[in-house]
């Protein structure tokens, strides 16, 4: 529970991080796999905090936890992938979670993967792929925030989409 204290300097208290990883499970996302290459290698992890930012021009935030073996390789590379997973996609979510222990360019054996017009990963069975050179990135308390302006859309086939709510999993 949220509360404040009372006073002439009342301050907000911290949500509990239990309680707001509670609620956040109720909230249905997108999944999305992050890939890059580049002269740091290639790397890709899992993503469901996406979002758009502008549309002029066009660009998008990733937010990934700072433990993540891929973002370093991502921030020295400069360039990102965004692709939206469909619901047949599920292997290749776990994969690039690393679920199935399956870790490093190793993920790339999963699934069907392309070079899009920045010599990016993009995978043929996603939904819409985004190629997009960073443009910013920051460290919020235990993530990387990070702002890619889009250079490229590739749009796949039309088919139902993979979103992730209670912990699991759903097709929309």
């Amino acid at each position: 529970m949220l509360t404040t204290k009372s006073g002439p300097e009342s301050v907000l208290a911290a949500a509990d991080p239990l309680l707001f990883r509670e609620g956040m499970s109720r909230v249905a996302g997108a999944v999305h796999v992050v890939a890059t290459d580049g002269p740091s290698g290639k790397g890709g992890f899992t993503a469901t905090a996406v979002t758009p930012v502008t549309d002029a021009p066009p660009s998008l935030l990733v937010c990934v936890n700072t433990a993540s073996r891929s973002v370093r390789t991502l921030l020295d590379n400069g360039l990102f992938s965004v692709n939206t997973l469909a619901h047949d996609d599920v292997l290749v979510a776990d994969t690039f979670s690393g679920r199935n222990g399956i870790y490093g360019i190793e993920r790339f054996a999963v699934g069907q993967w392309a070079r899009g017009a920045l010599g990016l990963p993009l995978l043929l069975s996603s939904l819409v792929s985004f190629e997009c050179r960073l443009s910013d990135a920051r460290i919020v308390a235990t993530h990387h925030v990070l702002i890619g302006e889009i250079t490229d859309i590739r749009l796949g086939q039309e088919r139902p989409a993979l979103v992730y709510r209670g912990r699991g999993y759903r097709s929309l």
